[in-house]
């Protein structure tokens, strides 16, 4: 359990730098840019411009290193699959290793690199959004993207509001979870020996009372935001409107001269 407390996906690290500033909409696009770049540019050498430019802007976002990385621990186990898989499963290239029907080709062992180094750019990247936007602020801008299908009857506050309460409460849930684990154990429960189903079965005592607690949770949350007469996005005002500045317009060129860079360094490789 305490693996699942370094998730990082929906936690906010305060901070007043540049990267903060930025319109959540401007950090929202970047995003999305920068997931569909990973998948668009191929070879290791625009991977390494790419990840440079995520540490730099975790640098000017004065984000710890230690921080991002610690998102990455809940996922060490399907990383390191997804590598053994591709590694022992891809054939091509200079055969580099075999004992029986075990073989390892170099192109096997640069397609399980690449994929793992591709998850944990994601997860990274991520996380960095996450780290640097505060829940109020992510509702408001994925509000703002999503306002153009309100044409259509796309309810966009409401999606926008089910998945920012969806993120902020996944560290509450953890929390919560870890709490519960360290009553049970407390009280003589088993969560590591047996096979899998004994370990699916031992999980129960855990599992009811965090489904008890979540549900708790959001019935509270509810009747706050009754009492507090919230009726949705119709009508309803903001302390802060988002307003982009010279900062997200700098910030786009200067994405966009990066991401345009990172695809020629993939067709020149």
């Amino acid at each position: 359990m305490s693996m699942l407390k370094n998730v990082t996906i929906g936690q906010y690290y305060p901070g007043d730098s540049v990267v903060h500033r930025l319109d959540p909409r401007t950090k929202l696009g970047l995003s999305v840019a920068f997931i569909v770049m990973l998948f668009v540019v191929k070879g290791f050498l625009p991977y390494v411009w790419l990840a440079a430019l995520v540490l730099l802007v975790a640098q000017i976002a004065s984000v710890p290193l230690k921080v991002m990385m610690r998102g990455l621990k809940p996922l060490t186990f399907i990383i390191g699959l997804t590598f053994l898989l591709h590694v022992f499963t891809t054939r091509g290239g200079v055969t580099l290793w075999q004992l029986g029907f075990l073989r390892i080709d170099s192109h096997g062992l640069a397609q399980g690199a690449f994929l793992s180094i591709r998850l944990i750019m994601l997860v990274v990247a991520t996380s960095l959004l996450t780290l640097t936007t505060s829940p109020i602020a992510l509702t408001d801008g994925l509000e703002h993207i999503l306002s153009p299908g309100a044409k259509l009857g796309l309810p966009a506050h409401e999606l926008a509001m089910m998945m920012t309460i969806a993120l902020r409460f996944i560290p509450t849930l953890i929390d919560e979870a870890d709490k519960i684990m360290r009553a049970q154990l407390a009280r003589g429960a088993d969560f590591e020996t047996g096979g899998l189903i004994k370990r699916a079965k031992n999980l129960l005592p855990l599992l009811v009372p965090l489904f008890v607690s979540a549900f708790r949770r959001a019935d509270e949350l509810a009747m706050a935001m009754e009492a507090r007469a919230y009726r949705g996005g119709k009508g309803r005002t903001r302390l802060k409107e988002l307003q982009y500045t010279s900062s997200d317009f700098w910030a786009y060129c200067l994405s966009g001269l990066a991401f345009v860079a990172a695809y020629y360094l993939g067709r020149w490789a």
